[in-house]
């Protein structure tokens, strides 16, 4: 399974699971997790061929979605899901196929489709490090900014190298062989979901657009738009307090 960090303990909320992005770990989502445990017990994972969980070769959205199951299978009760980015697609292609599991869903900053752009150049930089060379996590950063250009960037990319094992805690082989698949979108699936839906995106972001809208509303029929301002794609790491404010709204509110 997975690996899990449990925030909190069990209430009579719904637990929240949280499906981070491409190149991130559920330890990304420790502050906002801690904070939302006051209510429910929050799940934060680490996905597939990222963090500590185990590594497979196929990093394909129906497998991602069958391991988000397995652990909400592990917690005896259906959950309340919030996924980001890669996360946000593997919490829709689980709601869309394990519907029972799923109470509401919050897809944040994602959409269900597929893009153009690649995420190669980073998973590139990243294997090109000499890891035999690399002693302090300011090495590796050092040796990411020739190919990297934003320092926020190369801060989180080092957040998942492993210094003592010399080692990268993802997959990059196994990344960089289905990233067609992660940048897509099952297209087959097209039994909609009946239950509630927040898409939530940055405000500067463009990664939901408005001729998202009607695939998103052919799959999540209920699903309702909102935006935190000022947040681009981080929306949750740039604008935290907004975007735990507004999810504590959204899940308090729908209960």
């Amino acid at each position: 399974m997975l690996n899990t960090i449990l925030h909190g303990t069990a209430t009579d909320a719904p637990p929240l699971l949280i499906a981070h992005g491409l190149y991130g770990s559920g330890r990304n989502w420790g502050v906002i997790a801690k904070r939302l445990s006051d209510e429910r017990q929050v799940i934060a994972v680490d996905m597939r061929n990222h963090g500590e969980s185990p590594w497979f070769d196929s990093h394909r959205y129906p497998d991602m979605a069958a391991d988000l199951a397995e652990v909400i299978e592990s917690t005896g009760q259906p959950a309340d899901v919030l996924g980001h980015s890669m996360g946000g697609k593997a919490a829709m292609v689980l709601a869309l196929t394990r519907p029972e599991l799923v109470n509401r869903l919050v897809v944040a900053d994602i959409a269900p489709v597929s893009y153009g752009h690649t995420q190669m150049p980073y998973l590139r930089a990243m294997q090109s490090v000499d890891l035999s060379r690399i002693e302090t996590r300011a090495d590796a950063k050092e040796a990411l900014s020739d190919r990297v250009d934003d320092p926020a960037l190369v801060s989180f990319f080092t957040q998942s190298l492993d210094l003592p094992k010399k080692r990268w805690r993802l997959n990059l082989d196994a990344l960089a062989r289905d990233m067609d698949d992660i940048l897509g979108f099952p297209e087959e699936l097209d039994t909609p979901f009946q239950g509630p839906v927040l898409m939530l995106g940055g405000g500067e972001s463009d990664y939901i657009r408005p001729e998202h809208r009607p695939r998103i509303k052919a799959l999540f029929p209920k699903a309702r738009f909102a935006k935190i301002p000022g947040a681009g794609h981080w929306l949750h790491a740039e604008k935290p307090r907004e975007f735990e404010a507004t999810l504590r709204t959204w899940l308090n509110a729908t209960a």
